[in-house]
């Protein structure tokens, strides 16, 4: 049975930097992963992706040149390094992982698995 469990989350003020991080058991080798947001009111929406891999990652354009997102397979966790936070990321960040066929994507109806959310919040 797959698990994910996010980790990380906090209050911080705007430009503050803060990493999530997500561990997964159950997966029996490692999974493409990505991180999906979501806030008071608003649907869900794609942050980052990652490949199985480590390879080339996605990002939406609103995170772009401010989040990275990284992974260590022997420590079967993969992390998301949020750098100059603003109030309009405040959400709830959540960890998802795709089946094995699928390699990296940015939609959120092929993720397969996902954790319960890890809450960021950003005050100006």
């Amino acid at each position: 049975q797959v698990q994910l469990v996010e980790s990380g989350g906090g209050l911080v003020q705007a430009g503050d930097s803060l990493r999530l991080s997500c561990v997964a058991s159950g997966t029996g080798s490692a999974l493409g992963t990505g991180w999906f947001r979501q806030a008071s009111g608003s649907e869900r929406e794609f942050v980052a992706a990652i490949s199985w891999s480590g390879g080339t990652p996605l990002y939406s354009h609103s995170v772009k040149g401010r989040f990275t997102i990284s992974r260590d397979n022997d420590k079967n966790t993969v992390y998301l390094q949020m750098n100059g936070l603003k109030p309009e990321d405040t959400a709830r960040y959540y960890c998802a992982a795709l089946p094995r066929s699928t390699l990296i994507s940015a939609q959120e109806y092929q993720y397969e698995y996902w954790g319960q959310g890890t809450q960021v919040t950003v005050f100006s």
